[in-house]
């Protein structure tokens, strides 16, 4: 008879195994890490996952995710196909890094409201972020051990977000309806990294600083808007 996997084994997985993946990086990461992360032995490992591959593909696709899980071939998962999981995590980028507040302002040709404009971007910037903290932190630290995945992360993810919110804020600069600013790339990356890091890397801050998420984000999506924009005067 089959061993039945209890029902919450696989969601401990995932939340131990990304702990560890974010806290070693993906090269330090053995089996026996997780194992003990986990609370089971080694060997009890190896009958949901055959390989350190094949949990890290499982990670991938199941971090961040509502529950119920996706539905997955008979355990242990094997070990994907050379490609199998930065091909995902490209998909999965694609869909998530999807703004369409951003992309709805780039195509207006008129702006009534420009501050307003910009809040609900940063709003929508923010909580993107934080709802896909745990994928962006495991691919932010794995990336830095596996050159394909930080080709994609680093270049086209992030390099590609800069760059639409320049073009956005360049846009907006030359227009007058923000104040301006000697560079929208510069500007962008500071808008960026500052909202990356309330969202997303203060939750692995070694010392964080106590604060409510929705005072962190109030207080983020406020900070950048009166840097940037003007207000409204009738």
């Amino acid at each position: 008879m089959a061993r039945k996997t209890p029902p919450d084994r696989l969601p401990q997985l995932i939340a131990c195994a990304t702990k560890v993946f974010i806290e070693q990086g993906y090269r330090r990461t053995q089996m026996d890490d997780v194992a003990a992360a986990l609370g089971v032995a080694k060997g009890t490992l190896y009958l949901y996952v055959e390989s350190k591959e094949a949990l890290f593909d499982f990670v991938a696709r199941c971090v961040d995710a509502e529950p119920p899980l996706p539905q997955f071939a008979p355990l242990p998962l094997p070990t994907p196909k050379p490609g199998a999981t930065l091909r995902y995590v490209r998909e999965r980028l694609a869909r998530n890094q999807t703004l369409p507040t951003l992309t709805a302002a780039l195509a207006r040709q008129r702006v009534k409201d420009a501050r307003t404009e910009l809040a609900a971007i940063l709003g929508e910037l923010y909580d993107t972020l934080s709802r896909n903290r745990h994928g962006i932190k495991l691919l932010d630290r794995s990336a830095q051990d596996l050159p394909d995945l930080a080709a994609l992360w680093f270049d086209t993810a992030r390099g590609g977000l800069i760059a639409t919110l320049a073009h956005y804020l360049e846009t907006r600069m030359q227009h007058k309806l923000l104040r301006p600013l000697p560079d929208a790339t510069v500007t962008a990356r500071l808008v960026i990294e500052a909202v990356s890091f309330w969202a997303v890397h203060r939750h692995w801050d070694p010392r964080p600083q106590v604060v409510e998420e929705t005072v962190a984000r109030d207080t983020v999506v406020q900070f950048i808007l009166n840097a940037l924009g003007k207000e409204n005067r009738q």
